[in-house]
């Protein structure tokens, strides 16, 4: 079983770097297809802030979302903890991340890990933990799917 990961405390403005960071993805997002652009950033434990966007594919089943490409851009680089995580999108509505990227971060992140979900523009972040969001998870070490 994976040790429990120490995580620091997210202050106000760190969160706020955060979401602005996640927004400012979204601005480069590749979404000529369903014109839904979304960013995502990554804090690692050792400060380190890595973004993603979503990049479609006319084969849409090739198309990759914000969250996994900015998890993917810092285990690429070497990270493996991570302390928070901020998704950025949706215009009225903040957008939630999907279950694959719900299981991707299950992967690399703790349950109590924070998540804050914003829209591309202003109002009210929502903040959740990764546990909250999918808290049936598949998790490194606990065996293959469908075994005991």
């Amino acid at each position: 079983m994976k040790k429990k990961q120490e995580l620091p405390e997210i202050s106000r403005p760190v969160r706020a770097l955060l979401v602005k960071a996640a927004r400012e993805a979204a601005d480069r997002a590749y979404c000529p297809y369903s014109q839904y652009p979304v960013g995502a950033a990554v804090l690692t434990v050792d400060g380190q802030i890595y973004t993603g966007c979503n990049v479609e594919n006319v084969s849409y089943g090739l198309s990759n979302c914000a969250e996994r490409t900015a998890l993917f851009k810092a285990v690429s680089a070497g990270s493996r903890g991570f302390a928070a995580l901020a998704i950025a999108g949706g215009a009225r509505q903040a957008a939630s991340p999907c279950g694959a990227c719900r299981q991707v971060m299950a992967e690399f992140c703790a349950p109590e890990t924070p998540v804050f979900i914003a829209r591309l523009q202003g109002g009210r972040v929502t903040a959740t933990t990764l546990g909250a969001l999918l808290p049936l998870a598949f998790r490194p070490g606990a065996g293959a799917p469908g075994r005991s």
